[in-house]
């Protein structure tokens, strides 16, 4: 199954993450290793949230992967939201 998490970011990530960004990119990697984590980034022009696309059997998994993220960890993230994502087409498919 595919899962969406939302993030929506304070003022200021770029250089508010600074100090969390080695261990939050060390906890994707992790998850990106086992093929738990699709893609994932930030959007552009504002930077004011991310977008990360699992691809897991539920969402416990993402709910810890919030919950141990030190952007979420240290307030960097104001509100976040896991949306169950219908995918129909795509090279992720096979």
């Amino acid at each position: 199954m595919y899962f969406i998490l939302f993030y929506d970011y304070v003022e200021n990530i770029i250089e508010r993450r600074i100090p969390y960004r080695e261990a939050h990119l060390n906890i994707v990697k992790g998850y990106v290793s086992r093929g738990e984590i699709v893609l994932g980034g930030a959007f552009a022009n504002p930077t004011d949230g991310a977008a990360i696309v699992f691809k897991v059997d539920n969402k416990a998994t993402i709910e810890t992967f919030v919950k141990n993220d030190p952007y979420v960890m240290n307030g960097l993230v104001i509100q976040w939201k896991i949306r169950e994502w219908s995918v129909v087409v795509g090279s992720a498919l096979s």
